[in-house]
């Protein structure tokens, strides 16, 4: 089997402001269509956005379970939790110190999806 192309695909039932958070957290553009965006960044297609008006939104840690999740690895870790935040991310845990060598913080993107920012 060769695979040609790989994306992960999000369900949301706001494509708009899901697609659009996930454009700035990866400094990327979206490609609309009626039912689906995708998230091209340096003209490559990263992320893909399925309209689920029905969308139930994760409650983690306790509550609906998540269904996926992304670790992004960054170089400073303050400076990228500003940067989601005013994206409209929500911080849902703080288990290490920024100045950890290596640790994680948990958030949720606009349709509750969680997502960890990663560093060491």
């Amino acid at each position: 089997m060769k695979i040609t192309q790989q994306i992960i695909v999000f369900d949301t039932d706001d494509l708009e402001a899901e697609s659009a958070f996930w454009a700035g957290v990866l400094d990327g553009t979206v490609e609309a269509d009626e039912d689906w965006h995708t998230v091209l960044v340096d003209g490559e297609p990263r992320l893909g956005f399925q309209l689920a008006p029905n969308h139930v939104r994760p409650e983690w840690p306790q509550g609906q379970p998540q269904q996926i999740h992304l670790d992004l690895y960054v170089e400073d870790v303050a400076s990228a939790h500003e940067h989601v935040v005013g994206l409209g991310a929500r911080q849902l845990q703080t288990k290490h110190a920024a100045d950890d060598p290596s640790g994680f913080w948990v958030y949720a993107d606009p349709s509750g999806h969680p997502f960890c920012l990663c560093w060491g």
